[in-house]
């Protein structure tokens, strides 16, 4: 369902020195640079730095006393996926999620961690890689959360096996401990932290259960609006954005 390896290429190339961007932006030394960081006479996204070092992309709001350097804006956006809709860009059988959006810029945006087709739920798309490698990279651990219906009762046995995790051959791996939370005896809350090849269903797989709907409420700090009806979607707010921007282990290491 995650995956991180294009928006990591991009963001590879969004990345650059402060000094190096600003000698760039305005044609001069970096050393000048340097004597106007020492100055205190700039900014990034409102924060007042002294540290050439510091790594800016295409979307980081840089000052220089009173002069803004070109950014571009930056976009987040959440969705309420609803069922058979592809998690695609395109797609030449299916509708997808970029179609359900009424935003003008949508053709800009890309994904962060697709669902399958016939699940339901929180989709997040941006244009911001460094934003979205945040959520996808699999150091972070960000936490997701479902909704899942099955065919079987659920039994207290299957919260243990979540728990310890589950081998998979297909991957050689086991998975990362999961929590699983009976809410009916066919219903169940069940939150990862990764997202490998169709494995909620392959978890319960394992106990011959027929996983009938998953419904994703949750990505990290950010949880679907319960105002979005199937299909609708809104621009994130600051604070949810700021959230999974720096409240996982993986942030802080751009």
């Amino acid at each position: 369902m995650f995956e991180s390896a294009t928006v990591a290429n991009n963001n590879a190339l969004n990345r650059q020195r402060l000094d190096k961007r600003i000698s760039q932006a305005l044609n001069i030394s970096r050393k000048d640079v340097k004597r106007l960081l020492a100055k205190q006479e700039i900014s990034v996204d409102g924060v007042t730095t002294q540290n050439a070092d510091e790594i800016v992309n295409k979307f980081s709001k840089i000052i220089v006393k009173t002069q803004l350097l070109p950014f571009e804006e930056a976009y987040y956006l959440m969705l309420n996926k609803p069922k058979g809709v592809v998690s695609a860009t395109k797609d030449d059988k299916h509708q997808t999620v970029i179609n359900l959006l009424n935003f003008p810029y949508k053709n800009e945006l890309h994904i962060v961690g697709r669902l399958d087709l016939n699940s339901t739920g929180l989709i997040l798309l941006t244009n911001d890689s460094r934003w979205s490698e945040q959520i996808t990279n699999p150091s972070a651990k960000v936490e997701k959360q479902y909704l899942v219906t099955v065919d079987k009762p659920i039994t207290q046995d299957y919260a243990t096996a979540f728990a310890q995790g589950m081998y998979f051959e297909y991957e050689n791996a086991t998975t990362l401990p999961a929590q699983l939370e009976i809410l009916t005896s066919y219903k169940a809350l069940v939150i990862i932290q990764e997202g490998k090849y169709h494995q909620i269903k392959r978890m319960f797989g394992r106990f011959q259960n027929k996983v009938l709907s998953i419904h994703r409420i949750s990505v990290g700090h950010i949880t679907l609006d319960k105002n979005l009806k199937a299909g609708d979607s809104r621009s994130l707010s600051v604070e949810e954005i700021n959230n999974n921007y720096k409240n996982n282990n993986f942030a802080g290491k751009f």
